[in-house]
């Protein structure tokens, strides 16, 4: 355990090296982004963009490598070794979120960092009460509005669906807006088309056939206001 918690505040102390608080405003950009990808940049250029859920314990960079998909599935952003892996998404996606859907990758840590919050979602209360996911980049800010915190099954969505196809994307909303169990919340009055831009964020659960999502629809962008 005690090794769990190192790596926990080894994670930390590099994330608040390259972060910077949302009171500070970097040079030279075109919208008020509390985040300082230069530096960022400099730390790992693997670094694209950064994850912020408020009161959700959420506030990480988000990595893709070149080397493999499943690189930063057990590597820190400083490139050691780590069972707590780093945030991260795969060559699937486009790093500037224009895909149907952006899948972004987190352990579910049982001391609630990286993807170990998320369960939180669960919660009627909470679910109803936390609605929104921030995603920076350089020079933009996304904001999405949640609709969905459910649990789906383990196969990976984006290899086994053509979202090029837009009956596909119309499968897969309808899907996730009929999921019934005791582990899901849907927000139904949410209107989610073929044609929108959705996140997913994906974790596992003890169930190892199972994953636990939490996905939300582009409702905010800086650079089409």
């Amino acid at each position: 355990m005690a090794f769990y918690y190192y790596q926990a505040w080894e994670y930390n102390r590099l994330a608040d090296e390259v972060s910077v608080s949302s009171d500070t405003k970097p040079q030279e950009v075109k919208v008020d982004v509390p985040v300082n990808f230069k530096k960022l940049k400099k730390a790992n250029p693997d670094i694209y963009a950064w994850i912020n859920i408020p009161n959700a314990n959420v506030d990480y960079p988000i990595l893709q490598s070149d080397k493999s998909n499943t690189y930063y599935l057990n590597h820190t952003i400083n490139g050691k070794w780590s069972a707590y892996g780093s945030i991260y998404t795969e060559d699937y996606n486009k790093k500037d979120f224009s895909d149907f859907n952006t899948l972004i990758y987190g352990h579910n840590m049982k001391n609630g960092t990286m993807f170990g919050s998320l369960k939180k979602f669960r919660d009627a209360s909470f679910f109803k009460k936390n609605r929104y996911i921030n995603i920076y980049l350089e020079n933009r800010i996304l904001k999405y509005e949640i609709f969905a915190a459910c649990t789906w099954d383990n196969k990976h969505i984006l290899a086994s669906r053509n979202f090029d196809l837009p009956e596909n994307r119309n499968a897969y909303i309808e899907e996730m807006f009929a999921v019934r169990d005791m582990n899901s919340q849907i927000k139904k009055d949410i209107k989610v088309t073929p044609n929108d831009k959705i996140i997913t964020l994906s974790t596992c659960m003890n169930n190892k056939q199972k994953r636990f999502l939490v996905s939300g629809v582009l409702v905010y962008d800086s650079q089409n206001p």
